[in-house]
């Protein structure tokens, strides 16, 4: 069950201190538009993403609401507000709209905002919500990279994760992708599924790769509460992911896909190239700008981050009465920040700036360097690059080199 953050209350007319505003632009801080679509054909047991079965809160309006959002950014922003240099829909499953709304609201933040030359724009799809015909007129439209949900090529880790698409329909749909003409084309696959045995994830990667995908993102298993999936860990139905499983699973994630030619970028994504890079969620890590739109959707602007109501009857409500639907909003001190900075950064493959870090700091991750956590060449060469172990414990790191 998706939840929101504390925060405090945000201005009616969602207006942002002058002093975020002074960051748009910059050359180090690339600006993203973010549309989440919250509809999904069902709800899947692990899920706990805002999202909403259509007829429970039907989708009908959803594009005239995602305008009047834009408007409002539009307005906060002014004239300061850059071209868009990544567009992301995601969700929930957004090819539940039709291919003319997508494009609906393509046009609209073109509209609003304009597109930056060679913008990346992204949507996420469920293999069973795309055909060729929809790809078809996505591609027309602008769309330049698509990111399909795989999940798995066991048919019983399928089962247990409530996805119903065939093993093999991901792979079907990467490559009527390829053949619309989609620039990118990305694989998403959670590994450490209750009863997904070595053979099972090894079998996932090798599917996933036949595809011949410019991109794979590889996620652990998260039982989140309050969805079907703990509830049946909690019964007994299901036992609980494994540490040592879930270690295993990555380090054949980067085998398999190292050898194949796709490389780590981020602890969770590998690509072939860096031009394959999802740089919508480069621009996250790197600290850079955008404007979520949508419920439940977040921002950030300048060192303020703010979230939107969850619920989509709520959301077209505040717009519809010119409100911004933002349900808070924080601006996390040096302390924090500190901290996001250094878990960001170690997370991708450039690593963290040495320099960025105290001398006590420095100091420990030179040992983590000597206990095989940290790569010793970077380091010497004024940064913290993790190695696969390294990546495994990535948290651990970052709260000790943030601390």
């Amino acid at each position: 069950m998706a939840r929101l953050p504390d925060g405090e209350r945000p201005p009616a007319d969602g207006a942002l201190p002058a002093a975020a505003l002074r960051s748009l632009g910059a050359p180090e801080r690339p600006f993203g538009v973010y549309v989440h679509v919250p509809y999904c054909a069902s709800v899947c047991g692990y899920c706990d993403y805002n999202t909403y079965i259509p007829g429970e809160a039907a989708p009908a309006g959803f594009a005239p609401a995602v305008e009047a959002e834009l408007d409002l950014a539009r307005a906060v922003l002014g004239d300061a507000a850059p071209p868009a240099q990544t567009v992301f829909l995601g969700g929930g499953t957004p090819t539940l709209l039709a291919p003319a709304e997508l494009a609906q609201i393509l046009e609209a933040i073109r509209a609003r905002f304009g597109l930056a030359p060679g913008a990346e724009v992204t949507t996420e799809a469920n293999p069973e919500s795309v055909d060729p015909v929809a790809l078809a007129a996505l591609r027309e439209a602008g769309f330049t990279r698509i990111s399909l949900g795989m999940q798995s090529a066991a048919p019983h880790v399928l089962e247990t994760l409530d996805r119903h698409h065939t093993p093999g329909r991901a792979v079907a749909a990467a490559r009527e992708a390829r053949a619309a003409g989609f620039e990118h084309v990305s694989l998403d696959l959670i590994y450490g599924t209750p009863g997904e045995s070595a053979a099972d994830w090894r079998l996932s990667l090798e599917t996933a790769l036949q595809a011949e995908p410019d991109h794979v993102s590889a996620y652990s298993l998260i039982v989140e509460p309050g969805t079907r999936l703990a509830a049946r860990v909690r019964r007994g139905e299901l036992p609980a992911p494994d540490d040592d499983v879930l270690a295993d699973r990555y380090e054949t994630t980067e085998a398999v896909l190292a050898a194949a030619g796709l490389h780590w970028y981020e602890v969770a994504n590998w690509t072939r190239t860096d031009a394959d890079r999802c740089h919508h969620n480069m621009g996250y890590w790197a600290g850079g700008d955008w404007w979520g739109v949508g419920p439940g959707a977040h921002s950030h602007v300048g060192g303020v981050r703010w979230w939107n109501v969850l619920h989509p009857t709520r959301w077209t409500a505040m717009l519809e009465e010119g409100r911004s639907p933002a349900a808070g909003r924080e601006q996390p001190d040096d302390d924090g920040a500190r901290l996001e900075h250094v878990m960001l950064a170690v997370r991708l493959k450039e690593g963290l700036v040495l320099d960025d870090l105290d001398h006590d700091a420095r100091a420990t991750a030179a040992q983590f360097a000597q206990d095989g956590l940290v790569e010793p060449e970077p380091l010497s060469h004024g940064r913290v690059v993790l190695t696969v172990r390294g990546r495994l414990l990535a948290d651990r790191v970052t709260l000790a080199l943030a601390g």
